[in-house]
């Protein structure tokens, strides 16, 4: 493991001012000044999710389905003034990547995350490839190996934080024998401005929910973005009980073949008095912070905006200390979902990395690789490597890879 990758768990990422705003749908004018805007980007039968902080830092947490990804781009060429200082990728399922390397291509990205969980998908294995050779850092939400009980947290600058809440490996194994197990090991996300916080959720399953019930976090939100599109499973009533959403906003497609979002799910937020916001007919729903009141409009579907208050407490997200996860196994009776793109059930079997062609050990140290394409070289031992698929160059000693190649930004050769 590198350094870099030891220090990822508690770094507060410094991450440089950019960003925009759009004329559509009308983001309402905030009396203090100082707005946290989050677009959930109406991306059809998939998710994607803009974060554009007071200081115009940004975030993109995925890109929805392949076709999706013209609208995406113009979309982000409109809200987003340089690179995106940060893409995370929920997890590795097609209606969540299928738009990033168009996003990507479009404004350009500094650093990428993803949950790290193996997938045999060539969709997958593509834009790991493509982000390997596009993206100056790649990073896991590893939290502090020093801090075993910590949560990664990245400052977005004027008071606002992103926290990864799950997972949280290697203190935590990832969650296995589940419905689908991408799905309950998606990156979940709490974004939090003031009294008031978004709980970003990707296709968490009910294992995961389970999982975070356990633990002495603070989940409370004022917008939940609802998890898997609405699917009936996700979005217990436990689970609402414990984030008290004053909103939901629900990403899913018209007319798509999954029934998303559930009447299950609609009920149970109904029955919290939780405010749901549907993409498939609100179209791009923009909810903007204050730090004490977020208001939610859309680009079709409501004529009037919706204010929420806030009731985020002062204190910190992780409440104490997080013991390892203890959770129900379902054995051999999972129940198994096709994803979209037509794909079965996924396998937790990465591709494996093709060969390295290798050069003699340098005595000054270890050796530096470099991937095809790219404009940087990396440590042998860099997770980029690993993640990647691309053909590769081998040098003996930094000093020869310095000569063709500039260092890599992730694990600091």
């Amino acid at each position: 493991m590198t350094f870099f990758a030891r220090l990822l768990g508690f770094l507060f990422l410094l991450l440089a001012p950019l960003g925009g705003h759009a004329a559509a749908p009308t983001v309402p004018p905030s009396g203090v000044g100082r707005q946290l805007s989050v677009y959930f980007l109406d991306v059809g039968q998939g998710d994607s999710i803009l974060i554009v902080s007071p200081e115009g830092k940004t975030v993109l947490i995925d890109g929805g389905p392949p076709e999706a990804a013209p609208r995406l781009a113009a979309r982000l060429r409109e809200l987003v003034k340089g690179p995106l200082d940060l893409v995370i990728l929920t997890h590795p399922h097609l209606d969540h990547l299928g738009g990033l390397a168009a996003a990507i291509r479009a404004v350009g990205a500094r650093r990428f995350m993803d949950p790290g969980f193996n997938h045999p998908s060539e969709a997958y294995r593509d834009l790991l490839n493509f982000v390997g050779k596009e993206v100056g850092q790649v990073m896991t939400p590893q939290p502090n190996p020093r801090a075993p009980q910590s949560l990664l947290t990245i400052g977005l600058g004027e008071g606002v934080a992103l926290t990864v809440l799950w997972p949280r490996v290697p203190q935590e194994s990832f969650l296995d024998d589940t419905r689908s197990d991408p799905n309950s090991n998606s990156i979940v996300t709490k974004l939090t401005f003031g009294a008031t916080a978004f709980l970003l959720t990707g296709d968490s399953e009910p294992d995961t929910e389970e999982v975070l019930l356990q633990k002495p976090l603070d989940l409370t939100a004022t917008v939940l973005k609802v998890a898997h599109h609405g699917g009936r499973h996700s979005t217990t009533a436990a689970f609402l009980r414990r984030v008290k959403p004053r909103a939901a906003v629900i990403s899913c497609g018209k007319g798509n073949d999954y029934g998303h979002p559930s009447p299950e799910v609609l009920e149970r937020l109904d029955s919290a008095g939780v405010r749901p916001f549907r993409t498939d007919q609100d179209g791009e729903v923009v909810a903007v912070s204050d730090g004490t009141n977020v208001t939610l409009s859309s680009a079709r579907g409501i004529t009037a905006p919706l204010v929420v208050q806030g009731e985020q407490g002062t204190g910190p997200v992780a409440l104490g200390p997080i013991e390892p996860s203890v959770h129900r196994r379902s054995g051999g009776s999972k129940e198994r979902e096709k994803e979209p793109g037509g794909r079965g059930p996924s396998s937790s079997s990465r591709p494996s990395t093709p060969p390295v062609e290798r050069a003699p050990a340098s005595a000054e140290g270890p050796r530096y690789v470099s991937l095809k394409g790219s404009k940087v070289f990396h440590r042998e031992d860099c997770p980029t490597l690993k993640r990647s698929h691309n053909e590769r160059t081998v040098y003996p000693s930094r000093e020869a890879a310095a000569r063709e190649r500039r260092p890599a930004e992730d694990c600091h050769p």
